[in-house]
């Protein structure tokens, strides 16, 4: 018999994991496998287990936010495993999710598991830590996780940056930045800045583009530069509602390596999660590095 284990985060999405926990091992057992149900304890738990346990399963299968997403990567990771992974979606967000097509409906989504064949998917390396697709900086990392979700559905960008500009209008914070990759070199002041690999960031679709791929080796990089007034931060606004990245207040490029230095020491988000402080950073594409299972073939196929 096929052994999976099953960490969950009991506490994401307000909880509604509890009652579908039944259907959702039902539907696994049904499908032949001998099922290890571990709710997490604390941040890093689901890391932690699945580095001491993983050798002893043929598959390993997450329900959570983000952030349950990237701890079970980072552990994979970690012992360079290329067991498949299953995600069943629980957070707000679920960004990764929507990218890969699973579906919202967590019963759904473990019935997709056990139809679909895993593939695989590129992650990155934020210097030893790991992110499934962003790493992020600046005034809007909050807010995109702080705005209303459905304000967000009805009006898209212009509520995310709108609420970003009623919470930090007095506040911009302002990164002077270096930024290296390929031959090219920007240095620059920034209000926010990301690497990505998703065709949604924060809720919000086409933040990273519209060409997005998860399995061609490369990230898509968005810089925004710190606006010198109101009128250069319409303007700003503007462009990203048009997801216009000609813009002169925008920096937008891809690449698979990136170097970041800034003067001063700058708090990075990580799939949604603090990622920490610093001033000197590497990212790198790690190409196909783990194999995921997905509802969608659109965003696989360019590696």
């Amino acid at each position: 018999m096929k052994k999976m284990l099953f960490v969950f985060n009991p506490r994401s999405g307000k909880g509604q994991i509890t009652s579908h926990l039944m259907n959702i091992c039902d539907i696994f057992t049904k499908d032949g496998y001998e099922v290890t149900v571990r709710p997490t304890q604390a941040r890093l738990d689901a890391y932690r287990y699945i580095i001491e346990r993983e050798k002893d399963f043929d598959v390993i299968v997450c329900s959570g936010g983000d952030g349950t997403l990237n701890e079970t990567i980072k552990a994979m990771m970690t012992l360079e495993s290329k067991k498949p992974i299953g995600y069943i979606p629980a957070g707000t967000m679920n960004d990764f999710a929507s990218t890969l097509g699973i579906p919202k409906d967590m019963t759904a989504a473990a019935k997709a598991i056990t139809e679909a064949f895993p593939v695989a998917v590129d992650v990155g390396a934020f210097n030893s830590e790991y992110f499934t697709y962003i790493a992020a900086f600046g005034v809007f990392t909050a807010v995109s996780y702080a705005t209303d979700q459905q304000l967000k559905n009805s009006l898209g960008i212009l509520a995310y940056m709108v609420e970003a500009m009623k919470e930090y209008q007095e506040s911009w914070q302002k990164y002077h930045m270096t930024v290296k990759y390929d031959d090219v070199v920007i240095e620059d002041d920034f209000i926010f800045g990301m690497i990505a690999n998703s065709m949604s960031v924060g809720g919000i679709k086409g933040l990273a583009g519209s060409d997005v791929w998860l399995d061609d080796g490369i990230f898509e990089g968005v810089l925004i530069k710190y606006p010198n007034n109101l009128a250069e931060f319409h303007m700003t606004l503007n462009a990203l509602a048009k997801r216009d990245f000609t813009s002169p207040f925008l920096y937008y490029f891809k690449s698979s390596y990136f170097e970041i230095e800034s003067r001063d020491s700058v708090p990075w988000t990580l799939d949604g999660e603090f990622g920490g402080n610093r001033n000197k950073i590497a990212i790198r594409n790690c190409h196909c590095a783990v194999n995921i299972f997905t509802g969608r073939n659109n965003v696989i196929g360019k590696g």
